[in-house]
């Protein structure tokens, strides 16, 4: 795994086993002290409460958590042989170990209103709508590690009082009471067990900024000359600022633990929320499956509750398939970067100025007096040159270190995530700087402790081009200038995951992107430990990952909610896919950071657009009938479904010929096609709703296909006489090749002359892969 900020990773990531299922199940049962999940569904409350009172007869002290609004169950302390005899009792659903998931961890909201006049659309370029033209008043609820409540991001000026429907309390504990609460943060509770270690406040109170960095990405307080430590200078506020917060701490030193989490999803369906946030998941190698993933199970009853629920994809890219938080139920966020660009140089003796990357107040001399040396050449006799390149600890002379910066090459097992150990390791020696030859460091601005810039490893040669051919060379690194409109921005970061999920090519995931490096947002007001200067803490912090895209794309669901009160948590996900953006601020296809164009498996539909979502034209609703039909298509029976879905309608069974094309004909608002081959054709439908005030209107289809697909839409218009009405219609992909090599990318697009809705497509040759 990549580390993406030390400020993302304050809580310490359990890391799970990379063994077989059953392996990696009981090593979280022992590590959670024998805490099981019993989960039951819609059991009737006589069977629930006769088992939980067995439970509590055996042991007083077993019961962890109850469940009991949005799903009925319960986490206990239990043998490994009770929990088996408890999958037998009547009314439970299904019983697991509790898994312990991690965290996924301004300008970046003003950077995403100007980028949607980018796309070539008559969507309203007006400003997101504040708090006072709001007609509906929305609920944000956040699992995470907590809130710093002082913060200005949650003055609550100016905002009516709360709405009646909150039915939520503000739990009291350390350094927290009622009155920490306001009209903006108008919920607090906090979840944690009596084993509970290392533990900052038994409270609601953020001890680690996470949950206060993201909530004020979310719904913040409009902050004038907010900055870190004057860098990203501006006004910082949430993409929703009229919305109220409403914090659930489920996160604690040793992770976020399931069962938390559920119970989190539990009290936010009957306090009243209307979008849940989490910046958290399981790691890209231990995905639970759908019956015993806490995230999937809770954002299931969720959204049949009309919550949208909003996740990060994970920090595990760039590797292909990393995705996570993948169920089509839940909203899955990418993350991608800015127009605004942190910008450290090394200035060489040669006058020649090298960017460099990376946020440090380097006190050294502006001009390039210090000796510069490369790592290697400061090697000890009785070390390797290789471990010195990397500036290993213990593998350099002190003697040729001492005053000098040194030049330290990337470790190809710590990636970005190495350079704490080198700078480490060159200050103990006397070293004055680092110059770090690090692609992956580069592309995201580490707050480094000392003067440290990154450079790219193409601006690495000619660094060291110019040592070796200098008698005496010399080199200064400039302190960090903040630099906006940088161009090319967006571009898909490098930790954010990838698609596909292996087991699911009839779906695209992540479903879109937003914002998620270097983002500026509030902060907690005595950290000491994790800033440059500890005697001045930041009152706003500067960190990345899909940590941080997530709340971005949550404060525009709450934006899009109170414009729309009355739609499904599907319409807004379609309102935000269909209406999302493809290109850059070159008005070029968006990239990766590497340069490739970007696709779907990258960025889902694409960047998303505060302002289009607002008037999608029309919306693609997919009903809980579609997720328990793609269940069926997972391979899932009825009776493994109602471990996820505890309303399965009477009646209701798998199709016999359950296949992995009936995902592909879920109601999506993308498409995805697998095993076409040959002269084969696969037909697809889907279902669109007028929801663009238009009344009676036509719109017509364009297709963009690669040339190794034929892809023809039936009809090629659609018809509506009013609004809210539904049109069907049939997209029939052939294959012009005998084997497509590669997936094949394209979109379909519905347009009015005043709305375009796009829906991306991806087609392959390959069939989904089981699951391990």
């Amino acid at each position: 795994m990549q580390t993406i900020s030390s400020c993302v990773f304050l809580l310490v990531c359990v890391i799970f086993l990379l063994l077989s299922e059953n392996a990696k199940i009981a090593a979280a049962a022992a590590g959670n002290n024998g805490v099981y999940i019993v989960y039951m569904g819609s059991a009737s409350r006589t069977d629930f409460l006769r088992l939980l009172t067995s439970v509590n007869r055996r042991n007083g002290n077993a019961v962890v958590r109850t469940y009991k609004h949005g799903f009925t169950g319960f986490a206990a302390r239990l043998s490994e042989q009770e929990a088996h005899a408890m999958r037998q009792r009547p009314g439970v659903v299904s019983v697991f170990p509790d898994p312990i998931l991690k965290l996924h961890t301004t300008h970046s909201w003003d950077f995403l209103v100007s980028q949607t006049s980018v796309k070539i659309d008559s969507a309203p370029k007006a400003d997101p709508p504040t708090s006072s033209s709001q007609p509906f008043d929305t609920i944000i609820g956040i699992l995470d590690t907590g809130i710093w409540p002082e913060s200005e991001s949650f003055r609550d000026e100016g905002m009516p009082p709360i709405p009646s429907r909150w039915k939520g309390t503000c739990m009291a504990g350390d350094d927290f009471t009622s009155s920490n609460c306001n009209r903006k943060i108008i919920g607090a509770r906090f979840y944690e067990s009596s084993e509970s270690d290392g533990i900052r406040f038994h409270s609601p109170r953020d001890g680690a900024g996470h949950g206060t960095h993201v909530a004020s990405t979310a719904a913040g307080s409009a902050v004038a000359n907010a900055s870190y430590y004057g860098l990203a200078a501006g006004t910082a506020k949430g993409g929703s600022p009229g919305s109220r917060i409403a914090m659930y701490r489920v996160c604690m030193a040793d992770g976020c633990h399931g069962s938390s989490i559920l119970a989190a999803f539990d009290d936010a369906i009957n306090d009243g929320v209307d979008v849940l946030s989490l910046s958290l998941g399981a790691p890209n190698y231990y995905k639970p499956e759908l019956t015993t993933d806490p995230i999937a199970i809770g954002a299931f009853h969720a959204v049949e509750k009309g919550i949208t629920v909003v996740c990060s994809a994970g920090n595990d890219g760039p590797t292909p398939g990393s995705v996570v938080n993948d169920a089509p139920w839940i909203l899955t966020v990418a993350a991608s970067t800015i127009d605004r660009d942190f910008e450290s140089d090394v200035v060489l003796g040669n006058k020649k100025v090298i960017k460099g990357e990376g946020i440090n107040f380097s006190a050294l001399e502006s001009s390039p007096v210090y000796p510069l040396i490369h790592g290697k050449s400061a090697n000890k006799s009785s070390t390797s040159e290789d471990s010195a390149r990397i500036c290993s600890e213990g593998s350099m002379d002190e003697a040729l270190v001492k005053g000098k910066i040194v030049i330290c090459e990337s470790s190809e097992e710590g990636g970005g995530s190495y350079w704490q150990g080198q700078a480490e390791t060159v200050e103990s020696l006397g070293g004055v700087g680092i110059v770090l030859i690090d692609d992956q460091t580069k592309l995201v601005a580490e707050k480094f402790t000392s003067p440290i810039t990154a450079i790219s490893s193409k601006d690495g040669d000619e660094v060291l081009a110019y040592v070796h051919s200098s008698r005496n060379p010399v080199a200064t690194i400039l302190p960090t200038l903040t630099v906006i409109n940088y161009k090319p921005a967006p571009a898909i970061a490098y930790f954010s995951s990838r698609g596909p999920n292996p087991a699911v090519l009839n779906m695209i995931k992540p479903d879109i992107s937003a914002p998620g490096v270097n983002i500026l947002a509030a902060w907690l007001g005595n950290d000491t430990n994790s800033t440059p200067q500890p005697e001045n803490s930041p009152l706003f912090n500067v960190i990345s990952g899909t940590s941080m895209s997530c709340p971005h794309v949550s404060g525009v669901v709450a934006m899009v909610k109170s414009q729309n009160p009355t739609w499904s948590p599907s319409a807004i996900k379609s309102a935000i896919m269909t209406t999302a953006i493809q290109t850059n601020n070159l008005e070029s296809p968006m990239t990766l950071d590497t340069g490739s164009v970007a696709t779907p498996y990258d960025y889902g539909a694409g960047e998303i657009s505060t302002t289009g979502a607002l008037k999608p034209g029309l919306v693609y609703e997919t009903s809980t009938t579609d997720y328990l039909i793609y269940l069926c298509g997972r391979g899932y029976n009825r009776s493994t479904i109602k471990s996820i879905a505890n309303t399965v309608p009477d009646g209701f069974d798998c199709p016999k010929d359950s296949n992995a094309d009936y995902i592909s004909n879920m109601n999506y608002p993308t498409i995805a096609v697998s095993e076409l081959k040959g002269s084969e054709s696969k037909k697809i439908v889907r279902t669109v709703t007028n929801v663009g005030g238009d009344g009676a209107t036509v719109y017509k289809v364009s297709v963009d296909a690669p040339g190794e697909v034929d892809v023809k839409v039936i009809p090629e218009k659609l018809e509506f006489s009013k609004n809210n009405q539904k049109q069907s219609y049939k997209v029939v992909f052939t294959s012009t090749v005998s084997t497509l090599k590669k997936e094949a990318f394209g979109s379909i697009t519905w347009s009015n002359g005043k709305h375009r809705v796009r829906s991306p497509f991806v087609v392959t040759s390959e069939s989904s892969k089981s699951e391990d």
